[in-house]
């Protein structure tokens, strides 16, 4: 009878690992999702055309086509909007201030925007990091890109993260693990 126990209590815990792992993978319609389900929404809308892919996209089918990323903010009270527009930029900018080298410094000054650091699951993290360099993989910043990416895994942690370093025309500048 030991061994049947013992079976049956792996069962369960399988069960309760692939519960919590499909509730931390699903459509962001949790409290905390605002910001995932603007992301959500617009790669279903931008891969399929209609944003009719996923739950979200159903949601916000009609905004879907206007714009994108707005489109789902609008949904959400101005607060949300306020969250998502300086939030996460300010905090890894505050961060860094506290922290970080002068040039770590002179670097995160170039941030304008920063998505996915807020929601980790530590299966697989992303996070894009926008900047005012300009031309690209060739420009200026790529010295300071890695920088970035450096001051980024110093402020967040994932056992499989990356961050990816965009310029202004949304170009990539380089990239790292966190």
């Amino acid at each position: 009878m030991g061994m049947k126990t013992k079976i049956a209590l792996g069962a369960v815990v399988g069960i309760a690992v692939i519960g919590a792992m499909s509730a931390n993978s699903g459509d962001g319609d949790g409290d905390g999702g605002g910001k995932n389900d603007g992301r959500t929404s617009a790669s279903a809308g931008e891969k399929s055309g209609d944003g009719a892919k996923a739950d979200g996209g159903k949601a916000d089918g009609g905004k879907a086509d206007g714009g994108k990323a707005d489109g789902a903010s609008d949904a959400k009270p101005a607060e949300d909007k306020a969250v998502e527009k300086a939030s996460q930029a300010e905090q890894f900018k505050a961060f860094v201030q506290k922290n970080g080298s002068p040039n770590e410094k002179d670097a995160v000054s170039h941030v304008t925007k920063v998505q996915g650091a807020d929601e980790q699951n530590d299966i697989l993290d992303a996070a894009d990091v926008y900047t005012d360099f300009t031309g690209g993989i060739m420009g200026e910043g790529t010295g300071p890109a890695k920088l970035i990416a450096s001051a980024f895994a110093d402020w967040k942690d994932s056992e499989n993260g990356l961050v990816t370093i965009y310029d202004a025309e949304g170009e990539l500048l380089g990239n790292g693990q966190f």
